[in-house]
């Protein structure tokens, strides 16, 4: 059977070559490398076009191909260097590839080839700019010798991190630091028999590391802002917890209302913050990641960048997740509050209510029984004067059959009387039915 018959989800082919939509660079060393990320304050919601066409414009100056229109990377030559373009959720990033080193290291010549008018019309702000040396050195322990012959005076000596990588392939170091030109540097010594390939992996990943790096150190103010404004509400929600025990039914409205603003500044910050939290950590896995798949070995008594990374970067992204933290279990607690109050007063509410309902049911019945009252009287008055009428009209008849009118009287009283009141009876079950 064909498999071809059956037909192809839409997006299957589209996912597939996601995977290998961004494939590691191949540079020959000796080399250099100038890689730029550029942030939008839009952030994810930043029109994809205004990307495109930066990265057009730059084309334009070099006569270079366009990429296809909805492309999200890019890579081919510009000029004499090879240029490598990715768009991402929050950011874009170039970077270029130029065969050769200058005699200065990090002199910053290659980032000429960026015009500046071009560089002033970028749609954000850099967030990170990168230099990359990479030479070749006989051996690694040729490479380590380096060490001590120069090149580490380009780099704060209290940051510097080495390490040899990829199985002794390769050496790398770095401080980290934003030096007087504005650039991060990193320097790389490769032996002879690492390929293209290998050379572009380490370069891509010492790149990723910066990149991701700085985008996680975005969540550290948005933490502390956090922090911040948790304190303010954590102690406000403390008092309002102590004064609860001791106040009265009006005084739990108003601090429920309270709770209940707090709650929703609580939702605002959360929602507010958010995605800066989720993007930091998604950050900081993927750089830790990146560092990780470099399989360090230490140099001399030198720090590794991952031993950088845990005495420098973790601290800042535990304090992000303790912001993150606390804010989510205060949250939980107003809601606590908020619940407990909103029970008593329901409680109260409840209890009022039955008061008024026993009160009620106490009218009722004073009610029933002056009715029942006013039923009898008004039998008895009724009863009075209709034996009277009765006497009246049948006294003649008494008189013809020898019968006192007051014997009269006296034989008519019991029948009426109990004729008036099965009437006023049957008058008063008639009005209860149409109630009911």
């Amino acid at each position: 059977m064909d498999p071809r018959v059956i037909p192809d989800h839409p997006q299957r082919y589209e996912l597939s070559n996601e995977l290998h939509a961004r494939p590691f660079p191949e540079i020959k060393g000796p080399c250099r490398a100038v890689h730029i990320t550029i942030m939008s304050d839009d952030g994810p919601e930043r029109d994809p076009e205004l990307d495109r066409a930066h990265l057009v414009a730059l084309l334009n100056r070099y006569g270079a191909q366009h990429p296809s229109p909805d492309a999200n990377h890019y890579f081919g030559p510009l000029g004499t260097v090879q240029l490598k373009w990715e768009r991402h959720t929050e950011f874009v990033t170039y970077t270029l590839f130029a065969e050769g080193v200058a005699d200065t290291p990090f002199d910053g010549s290659t980032m000429r080839i960026f015009p500046d008018d071009w560089l002033a019309e970028a749609p954000g702000t850099v967030l990170t700019s990168v230099l990359v040396r990479v030479e070749v050195a006989k051996t690694i322990e040729h490479a380590e010798g380096k060490l001590k012959n120069g090149i580490t005076r380009h780099f704060a000596p209290e940051s510097i991190a080495v390490a040899k990588v990829v199985d002794d392939s390769a050496l790398v170091m770095s401080d980290f630091r934003i030096h007087e030109q504005g650039q991060v540097r990193f320097a790389v010594y490769v032996t002879p028999d690492v390929g293209p390939r290998r050379i572009g992996r380490i370069v891509q990943r010492l790149l990723e590391i910066e990149t991701y790096k700085s985008g996680a150190m975005l969540t550290l103010p948005v933490a502390r802002d956090v922090a911040r404004k948790v304190n303010a509400l954590d102690r406000e929600l403390s008092e309002l917890v102590r004064t609860m025990a001791s106040q009265d039914g009006e005084a739990d409205t108003q601090t429920l209302d309270r709770l209940l603003m707090m709650s929703a500044d609580l939702e605002a910050l959360s929602a507010n913050s958010a995605f800066r939290f989720g993007a930091g950590g998604a950050y900081a896995a993927i750089m830790n990641q990146r560092i990780e798949v470099l399989r360090e070995k230490r140099v001399a008594s030198r720090q590794t960048f991952g031993e950088f990374m845990m005495r420098r970067f973790e601290p800042a992204m535990r304090t992000c997740q303790s912001a993150e933290r606390r804010l989510v279990e205060l949250a939980a607690r107003t809601e606590r509050a908020a619940n407990l109050l909103r029970t008593r007063v329901d409680v109260g509410l409840a209890q009022q209510n039955r008061t008024l309902l026993e009160s009620m049911d106490r009218r009722a019945a004073l009610q029933l029984r002056l009715q029942e009252t006013v039923e009898g009287l008004s039998v008895v008055a009724i009863s009075y004067y209709a034996v009277s009428l009765a006497g009246y009209l049948l006294a003649p008849f008494g008189e013809a059959l020898g019968i006192s009118k007051s014997a009269v009287v006296a034989v008519v009283t019991v029948p009426v009387i109990f004729a008036v009141w099965a009437f006023v009876r049957r008058i008063r079950q008639g009005i209860e039915k149409r109630k009911d």
